[in-house]
C-alpha cells in the first residue's frame, strides 16, 4: 500500500467519524480538523452556526486559543472547526485570513463575525448564543 493510499484510507476514516457524530444533528463535542474548502463547505452547511479558528502549529497565540476553542466545543451547540492555514493557503486566503488566529463565525452557511487575535471564551460564547437558532437578532 502506497502512502497515498493510507492517506485516502485515513481520510475516508474520519469522514465516517465525522459523519456518525453529525448524524443525530447535534454539534461535535471535538473541534473537527478541516480538510479542504469542501470539508468546510460541509460543515458550514450541516449545522447552523459553525466557529472557524483558523490557526498555525507555530503560532503561540493560537496555542492559547486552543482550550477556549475546544472547551466551546463541548459546551456550546455550535461546531467548532480547525483550519491549518499552512496546510489549507487557498482556504484562508478565501476568508481573507491574513493573521492567526483568525476566528470566523458562520451562521446559517454564511460568515457573519470575523475576530483577530486571541479572545476570551465568555466573549466567543456570547457571539455564538446572538447567533444560535432562536436567538433575537
Amino acid at each position: 500500500m502506497s502512502d497515498t493510499d493510507d492517506i485516502e484510507r485515513i481520510r475516508e476514516q474520519k469522514r465516517e467519524q465525522l459523519e456518525q457524530q453529525t448524524s443525530g444533528g447535534a454539534a461535535p463535542d471535538d473541534p473537527v480538523h478541516v480538510e479542504d474548502a469542501a470539508h468546510l463547505d460541509d460543515l458550514t452547511s450541516e449545522y447552523d452556526v459553525v466557529l472557524v479558528d483558523f490557526y498555525a502549529d507555530w503560532c503561540g497565540p493560537c496555542q492559547m486559543l486552543e482550550p477556549i476553542v475546544a472547551s466551546l466545543a463541548a459546551e456550546t451547540p455550535a461546531a467548532i472547526a480547525k483550519v491549518d492555514v499552512d496546510a489549507n493557503q487557498g482556504l484562508a486566503s478565501k476568508y481573507g485570513v491574513r493573521g492567526v488566529p483568525t476566528l470566523v463565525l458562520f451562521a446559517d452557511g454564511e460568515p457573519v463575525e470575523r475576530i483577530v487575535g486571541v479572545q476570551d471564551k465568555e466573549r466567543l460564547a456570547g457571539l455564538i448564543e446572538q447567533h444560535a437558532p432562536g436567538a433575537a437578532q
